[in-house]
Parts: C-alpha cells; structure tokens; sequence
C-alpha cells in the first residue's frame, strides 16, 4: 500500500482528490473539517473559517436537515464526520442514530468558549490581520 504523499498539489480527477482526502494523516485531516463562520462571528473575529470542535453551535446548510441548529456532540477525525446534538434518524429497529455531517454543509454559529488555547490563537490572528490592513494603508498614503 502506497504511503501518503507530501508532494501532491492538485488534479482534476475525482479519484486521486478522494485518494489524497482518505489517505491523508490525521493532523491534515482535521484541517478538512473547517467550516464557516456566520456573519456576525466573521466580523467580531476577522477570519471566514474555523475548524469545528465539540460544543460549538452550529447550522446545518444542506441536505434533509437544511435550518436545523444544534450543538456538535462528537467529531470523528479519522471519518471526516461531524454529529450533532438533536438530529438523529430512525433506524428499521425502532433504535434512534445520529447523523453524519460533512464539514462543507455546516456553519458555525456560536464557537465553544471552553478552549482558551483556540481564543488565543483566534486573537492574534484577527490582530495579524489588523496590522496588516493598517501597514498597507500607510504604504497607500506615501
């Protein structure tokens, strides 16, 4: 079995973009679970996205559940799959399941303010952003 490559750009085929999602290692897999932010989160913290993590609420945006909001419950790193609190089908048995969710069809509307490490980060890149649009500012008025 062919190991992971590190020097994979880009193709037009769908099957070597699936080969590269399922065979990629975890630390880029977790990047593919970044979602957008709402409106009103993008203008308090001057990014469009942010990987999802448990306790965030969010907004489903395709598919059956389009509209329905809950808070994630479990991530599943390994499956590129995000579940959420509250929406669940039945199955034949009579038993209720959660359902799997794909990064690209959520949106965030409330992030989990337990994580200090995650705010911290989300502020210092809000001000990285910041200086950048006042230094390209100043160099527009010389």
């Amino acid at each position: 079995m062919k190991e992971f490559s590190t020097h994979w750009k880009s193709s037009k085929k769908p099957k070597k973009q699936r080969k590269y999602r399922a065979k990629a290692p975890m630390h880029i897999k977790r990047k593919f679970l970044s979602t957008t932010l709402s409106k009103e989160l993008r203008a308090k913290y001057k990014i469009r996205n942010i990987i999802v993590r448990k306790g965030d609420t969010i907004k489903v945006m395709k598919g059956k559940f389009n509209g329905k909001t809950g808070k994630v419950s479990e991530v599943k790193t390994n499956l590129m799959k995000i579940y959420v609190e509250g929406i669940q089908k039945k199955k034949q048995d009579g038993s209720m399941v959660n359902i799997p969710f794909r990064a690209p069809n959520l949106q965030i509307m409330d992030l989990n303010t337990d994580d200090k490490k995650r705010f911290k980060k989300l502020k210092t890149e809000s001000q990285k952003k910041n200086e950048a649009k006042n230094e390209k500012g100043e160099e527009k008025k010389k």
